[in-house]
């Protein structure tokens, strides 16, 4: 039986990117679970205080509280953000990492980019 290493969560609201994010966590070790909205990983967060991911892959647009929205909300859990987006609008890279985010992935993105952010947001470090 495979031992996974930190829970990463991924909040997108496209199924299919999920699925893409939860299977390249997979591959490189990571447990993962996915919310196709801010509200919902908000609601789990506030009602299983023992559900503490190592880190948050989240993106920005979605339905709903917008994912700077939830990372300011986050902000005082100490849990590490990764912003993702589509979006093209100048400025929004600058605002993600001014209010903390460890990475700012730009979509599509590299899978080995990601899994180094994660590393660095879990561990400090690219091992």
């Amino acid at each position: 039986m495979r031992k996974f290493k930190s829970l990463v969560v991924v909040v997108d609201n496209d199924e299919q990117v999920c699925r893409a994010i939860k299977r390249l966590l997979r591959s490189s070790g990571f447990a993962s679970e996915t919310f196709r909205a801010v509200d919902q990983l908000l609601e789990m967060i506030d009602l299983t205080p023992s559900f503490r991911p190592a880190c948050i892959v989240l993106d920005i647009g979605g339905p709903g509280l917008t994912g700077l929205d939830a990372h300011h909300r986050l902000a005082d859990s100490g849990i590490p953000v990764i912003v993702m987006t589509a979006r093209d609008e100048i400025g929004l890279r600058e605002q993600a990492l001014a209010s903390g985010a460890i990475a700012y992935l730009r979509k599509p993105f590299n899978g080995q980019i990601l899994i180094k952010a994660v590393q660095l947001a879990i561990n400090g470090s690219r091992d």
